[in-house]
């Protein structure tokens, strides 16, 4: 009767230690390790997310990667991460790519408005740019223009505001937004293009440092001045402005998706507009007077 009694009990426990290895294994939104592929343009934002994320989620572990936009987009296909920030519009051919070969419908997650920013020394003359001059600019051998490197999401915005391809682009580099605001001042004649979450943030030394080096100049388009300020981006009138926009290869709801919901929700809107730049999705706050 008791080895009976000591088999039947066996079963139970191996059944059960069957059924808690199972549950840990099963998809979680609040438990487990996620890598995010970002421009380093909007690593800040993207970091600031995962920082409220993992607070929230003590058990997720959330690590940033930097990478060339193009080539995080390549990386996502080729499932070496679970996510990507993205800023441009994708090809059709490129729409395709990615619904074949993640097996998902493309529905990008759309989450703050940024910008391309166009700065030159504090001490320049410069007070604006035309956006003829910044089209001829970029087919003048005097290269005058100076980005962050090929591939990357601010020369392809550019770019494509333009209705231009890179390559035919004539430019300028300084490897990493921040270097090209830190080295700016060793040409004078030189305009660089930047990121501005690259220093959007209000309240951050770094950011203050840096935004204390240079000029945003407005964008004059058709005789009128736009800026990258608030307004700007919000109602999307300065010709530069940008969607951040978060793509995943998670076909469940993991810790992927979790994040993406997360950052698109309230809580996250507000680190959003925390780190200087405009939150997509606009939550309106009603109070009662009585």
């Amino acid at each position: 009767m008791r080895n009976s009694l000591k088999i039947a009990l066996l079963s139970v426990m191996s059944i059960a230690a069957v059924g808690c290895k199972k549950d840990d294994k099963s998809p979680s939104y609040h438990k487990g390790d996620l890598t995010i592929l970002t421009d380093e343009s909007f690593k800040s934002v993207t970091e600031a997310l995962a920082d409220g994320y993992m607070i929230n989620y003590p058990e997720t572990h959330i690590k940033i990667v930097t990478q060339k936009e193009d080539l995080a987009f390549l990386d996502l296909l080729k499932d070496k991460a679970r996510i990507t920030v993205m800023s441009r519009d994708l090809s059709p051919e490129e729409k395709k790519a990615y619904e074949e070969q993640v097996d998902l419908k493309f529905l990008p997650a759309k989450f703050a408005a940024d910008a391309v920013v166009f700065v030159v020394p504090k001490d320049s003359p410069k007070q604006s740019i035309s956006m003829d001059e910044i089209n001829k600019g970029l087919q003048s051998d005097a290269k005058n223009f100076i980005f962050d490197g090929t591939n990357s999401s601010n020369l392809n915005f550019v770019a494509q505001k333009l209705k231009k391809q890179p390559k035919d682009l004539k430019f300028s580099i300084i490897p990493g937004n921040q270097k090209i605001i830190e080295e700016l001042g060793k040409y004078p004649d030189k305009v660089g293009v930047i990121g501005l979450n690259t220093f959007s943030r209000p309240y951050d030394k770094t950011s203050e440092k840096l935004r204390d080096m240079v000029k945003i100049l407005p964008v004059e388009n058709n005789g009128k001045l736009y800026t990258a300020d608030a307004a700007g981006l919000r109602e999307m009138e300065y010709p530069f402005t940008r969607v951040l926009y978060f793509l995943t290869n998670e076909g469940n709801f993991n810790i992927a998706n979790g994040f993406i919901r997360y950052s698109c929700t309230q809580l996250g809107q507000m680190i959003v507009q925390k780190e200087g730049l405009q939150p997509y999705n606009i939550y309106k706050r009603e109070v009662q007077m009585r």
